[in-house]
């Protein structure tokens, strides 16, 4: 078991993982910000309830998971209208972005999840099925979908 809560363990997790669950964070949220925000949750999370993982597997498939999760959690509530003042004032100047990150952005995330894990952090199917507890068939599946719906996303907007 790998404890957390400790100071330097917590302080190795963000120097290992936080530029790539930035990243992810980004695929699925609107802003920098937000995702910022996400990732900075899951962290403070193990601050302040520390889990316990068996293996540095788990430990990155639990960071993934909880950074999905969290930003899963902001997206719906923006969603929802349902912001705080402060919030609002951050969404109303919204930061430029590529048209592929906003299609990757606009899909459901259960596609968008997989395609960020495959392309851009460079995981095997096998290896995301493991990261997020799913068969590697299902994995291979929401890739095509993913990839098809993102196919038609780029091909309206380039009409």
């Amino acid at each position: 078991m790998v404890p957390t809560g400790t100071e330097e363990t917590i302080c190795r997790l963000v120097r290992e993982y936080s530029d790539m669950l930035l990243r992810l964070a980004c695929t699925r949220l609107p802003s920098v910000s937000d995702a910022e925000d996400a990732v900075q949750e899951v962290f403070l999370r193990l601050l302040t309830a520390p889990v316990s993982f068996r293996d540095a597997g788990h430990e990155k498939a639990w960071l993934i998971r909880a950074t999905l999760h969290r930003a899963s959690d902001i997206r719906r509530r923006r969603e929802r209208g349902n912001l705080p003042l402060e919030e609002a004032a951050q969404q109303a100047a919204p930061e430029p972005e590529t048209a592929l990150l906003q299609a990757v952005q606009s899909l459901p995330e259960k596609y968008g999840a997989v395609i960020h894990l495959y392309y851009y952090e460079g995981y095997s199917i096998k290896e995301i099925g493991k990261l997020l507890g799913l068969p590697a068939a299902t994995v291979g599946t929401r890739l095509a979908r993913g990839r098809d719906r993102l196919r038609e996303l780029l091909k309206e907007e380039i009409e």
